[in-house]
């Protein structure tokens, strides 16, 4: 593809062309100086500044942990992929939370006043350093031993047990992305199931679940099928709904390192995210001073309306003789079933439903027909919809069109952005799935049972927004979450905070404070259990991540202080199992994290070699370099499967916007800045067309009140590149405005959009006028 091929260094790493490349520079000003853009050098200095009290301990992280931030997988400065330093700004805002001190346990003592603050400030408390418990009726917590807490809660998943006919399907368990290890994730699935139920699920769930689900039906795999090295090597690379920039930033250094050497990028998105169209590569002299183009071409979509610009693109393709008929012949099936929907679908109609035009889709079929390899990389813009499956099959439909998975520089790339989601589905953190991702089916939960020696239901357990669901009926006796907060992450967080607290007992495994473990536990017999938990650098013996890349990675115990009793999480899950019953306590029963890696070695085969992982940066890909290598696919015919799909039919009333969540200056919910560095915006931004706000006679920076038939929110006019008909706010805060119960229901997933109207807020009236009631959608 490249006119200018990367150097290969003797470890195999890429090391880019050092010749300067001034058409891609943004700027002949120095630093990007005057632009919107994060400050990288300040982060570093301000990093060091908040961890002076440990400067060597959070040096040793750096220098010698996996990074427990997004999933593209850096141990200590470097990965396997590209020569040179990797340190980015979302590890070193997660760096605090692993060095700071143990906050005082008093201030636990009563919870009125610590609902008035902050998630950011409640982390600034300090770590959890002690087992505590607040039962109905206490103003807040009060410190126990291990043993007191862990029959507390052993005690109770037994009587509901009992009171349910031997049924633990009223105890539920959801495991975060914090930094979990595959050894935690997997020992908490099979406690799960030792207990009696499959009602365990992590935050996998909440955004990839769609890639996993259609990747597997059409292509027999669930994981990306590349390497970053293929994305580098590619012809073209499409960003569908993806802010790496923001989510996933080393992969602007692998993006920068295509561009020097040809690599075209197209991005696929209703915003026009400033961060993909020019970066600072902080760690490249050359990108730090003059920044990058990233970008070569931009498509402006509706939300939701991708599935629809899909299918345009693929009736050009099939127009212009550009897809690939011998690899479609000899590989797949269903492509006459596929050209049968897509005859029936006016270019009109797609038009409108995707936003786009249709110069648009010709546009896209060009340059993707006159690529000769591509690699598609998709997130959450695609995923978190009602329609979150159907866009995934639609790009693994477009992917195979022109034969462009199983080959080098040619696949499909559902990029994550926390460093545990992509193992915690596949050690069957899963309420869909066994180890190794296997879907539950009586069959396959039968031949689990035989290797652990206990009963496995066949049925597939409660969901994480499910088990909240179930918990606001009053069917939860017992939830238990590792890590996580609810009432940020999910929906509608008032009908989520009545939930929670209708659930009997709620444990909180974590190593900060959160908002969610202050809500008030039920009366007569309610209570909030919490307990401390190390970070993957305490937890002796080390652990391992999985990549995006399905690179499972270790990272040893860093020497350092420890948090007073915070113990690994899955010695939690061990002692809590085997004290639910004594009797059988053996057949859960683990010495250390190398036991486990050999179990799970042992269980699921794609994981043989975890074992055998021992320092930093010990490393086995699963899979190997690619999947479907030579156009091989572990279907159950061998041949990949299209699968048509029909779009999403827009009719948006008049004066109603479309709305997305998305994400600024923060990892998940843990927001670290109100001001997002790449766009400026707020965090109460309402980024808005230029075209809309005029219509609404709205200015930059106007007071409005966002409202969709659940909730309202007030917000200020960012005005913005963005799809007309199409309006964005940050999360957590827009979740106000998103309907609980709405998911995919294939894969389960929470949809994360909505129908909204926008009405001025006038603010200096000195009183505040109540708005006129919500006219519907």
């Amino acid at each position: 593809m490249a006119d200018l091929p990367s150097i290969e260094q003797p470890d195999g790493r890429l090391r880019g062309r050092r010749r300067p490349k001034p058409s891609l520079w943004v700027s002949p000003v120095p630093y990007g100086l005057g632009e919107t853009k994060p400050n990288h050098y300040f982060e570093i200095l301000r990093t060091a500044w908040e961890n002076k009290r440990h400067p060597l301990y959070a040096w040793r992280i750096l220098s010698k942990g996996v990074c427990d931030g997004c999933a593209l997988g850096v141990a200590g400065f470097s990965d396997w992929t590209i020569s040179g330093v990797h340190l980015c700004t979302t590890r070193l805002n997660l760096l605090k939370v692993n060095t700071m001190g143990a906050l005082d346990p008093r201030v636990l003592a009563d919870v009125a006043p610590l609902r008035k603050v902050s998630g950011a400030e409640l982390r600034d408390l300090g770590r959890l350093p002690y087992p505590m418990v607040r039962r109905a009726g206490d103003e807040g917590f009060h410190r126990v031993l291990w043993s007191e807490a862990l029959d507390v809660i052993a005690g109770r998943i037994r009587a509901s047990k009992a009171a349910n006919g031997g049924s633990a399907d009223r105890v539920g368990f959801y495991l975060t992305s914090r930094g979990i290890t595959n050894e935690v994730y997997y020992v908490a699935q099979k406690a799960a199931r030792f207990i009696g139920t499959n009602n365990v699920d992590n935050a996998a769930r909440i955004c990839h679940a769609p890639s996993t689900g259609a990747l597997r039906k059409q292509l027999g795999i669930a994981a990306t099928t590349v390497s970053y090295r293929d994305a580098i090597e590619s012809d073209l690379v499409i960003l569908w709904g993806a802010d790496v920039a923001n989510a996933q930033p080393v992969f602007m250094k692998y993006l920068y390192l295509g561009r020097k050497q040809g690599l075209k990028v197209a991005v696929v998105n209703p915003y026009r995210e400033p961060g993909l169209d020019r970066y600072w590569v902080p760690s490249n002299v050359e990108s730090a001073i003059f920044g990058t183009k990233m970008t070569d071409e931009f498509f402006a979509v509706h939300t939701g309306g991708d599935v629809a610009f899909i299918n345009g693109v693929l009736k050009c393709l099939i127009d212009s003789g550009s897809a690939d008929q011998s690899f479609i012949r000899d590989h797949t099936e269903g492509w006459g079933e596929l050209r049968a929907m897509l005859e029936r679908q006016s270019f009109d109609d797609l038009e409108r439903w995707s936003g786009a035009t249709r110069a648009d889709m010709e546009r896209l079929a060009r340059m993707y027909a006159e690529a000769r390899s591509v690699v598609i990389v998709w997130s959450m813009g695609m995923t978190q919809h009602v329609c979150g499956t159907e866009n995934v099959q639609s790009i693994i439909n477009l992917a195979l069109a022109r034969g462009n998975v199983g080959r080098p520089g040619a696949g499909l790339m559902p990029i994550r952005g926390h460093s545990g989601v992509q193992g915690g589905a596949e050690m069957g953190a899963y309420a869909t799935a066994l180890p190794g991702g296997i879907p539950i089916t009586p069959e396959a939960a039968s031949d689990l049972a035989a290797r652990y020696g206990f009963e496995i239901s066949g049925e597939r357990g409660l969901s994480a927004a499910e088990m909240v669901e179930a918990a606001g009926r009053g069917e939860m006796d017992v939830l238990y979450s590792s890590g996580g907060n609810f009432l940020d992450t999910l929906p509608d967080p008032d009908a989520v905070a009545t939930a929670l607290r209708r659930v009997p007992l709620r444990v909180h495994a974590d190593i900060v404070v959160s908002s969610q473990m202050l809500l008030d536990p039920p009366p007569d017999e309610g209570a909030v259990v919490l307990l401390p938990a190390m970070t993957r650098y305490e937890q002796p013996g080390g652990g391992t991540e999985t990549t995006t890349e399905r690179r499972i990675v270790f990272s040893p115990e860093i020497p350092g202080p420890r948090i007073g009793e915070a113990r690994p999480e899955w010695e939690i899950y061990r002692d809590l199992a085997a004290r639910v019953d004594p009797e059988r306590a053996p057949l859960v029963d683990f010495a250390s994290t190398q036991q486990i890696r050999e179990e799970i070695a042992a269980t699921i085969p794609n994981y043989e070699g975890i074992q055998r992982l021992v320092r930093t940066g010990d490393q086995v890909q699963w899979g190997g370099e690619r999947l479907c290598d030579g156009w091989t696919f572990p279907t159950p015919d061998g041949r990949a499967h299209f699968v048509p799909v029909a779009p999403r039919e827009l009719d948006l009333p008049p004066g109603r916007f479309l709305l997305a969540t998305r994400r600024g200056k923060q990892f998940n919910t843990m927001v670290w800045k109100r001001r997002d560095p790449l766009t400026g915006a707020e965090r109460d931004a309402l980024f808005m067309s230029a075209g809309d706000a005029a219509k609404l006679g709205l200015d930059d920076g106007a007071a409005v009140t966002v409202r969709s038939e659940v909730g309202s929110v007030d917000a200020q006019i960012k005005v913005s590149p963005i799809r007309d008909g199409n309006v964005q706010m940050f999360f957590p805060e827009a979740n106000a405005l998103v309907r609980g119960g709405r998911r995919d229901q294939a894969s389960l997933v929470p949809d994360y959009n909505a129908v909204v109207e926008v009405v001025s807020r006038p603010v200096d009236l000195g009183a505040w006028i109540e708005p006129e009631p919500f006219r519907g959608s």
